[in-house]
């Protein structure tokens, strides 16, 4: 299953709710919703600085993960969301053994 980083930053709207429900009750709601869409949640933090919230996940397909974040970025609870697909090591080597066959411009 792929796996994503998502990096989120809450609109003025998601911190009114983040105050009233807390952050664990947050946490698990983002828990149910991955286990709902055929995912797990590796991990959930908040953070100081541009975003708020940092949350790595596994799910099925990019698709699946498309669905997930315009589902999320059309509450309007969130101000900005950034998902990164992540690649683990041994994936790299298998990507080193593929042959490129790329003319870079003007060769």
């Amino acid at each position: 299953m792929p796996k994503y980083l998502i990096s989120a930053s809450y609109s003025s709207d998601g911190v009114k709710g983040l105050l009233a429900e807390g952050g664990t009750k947050r946490r698990e709601t983002i828990q149910k919703l991955v286990t709902g869409m055929g995912g797990k949640m590796e991990s959930f933090y908040y953070a100081f600085g541009s975003d708020d919230a940092y949350v790595i996940v596994d799910l099925p397909d990019h698709a699946t993960m498309t669905a997930l974040s315009l589902g999320v970025a059309s509450s309007g609870s969130i101000s900005n969301v950034n998902t990164t697909v992540l690649i683990t090591p041994e994936e790299v080597d298998e990507a080193t053994q593929k042959t490129v066959n790329y003319t870079p411009p003007g060769a």
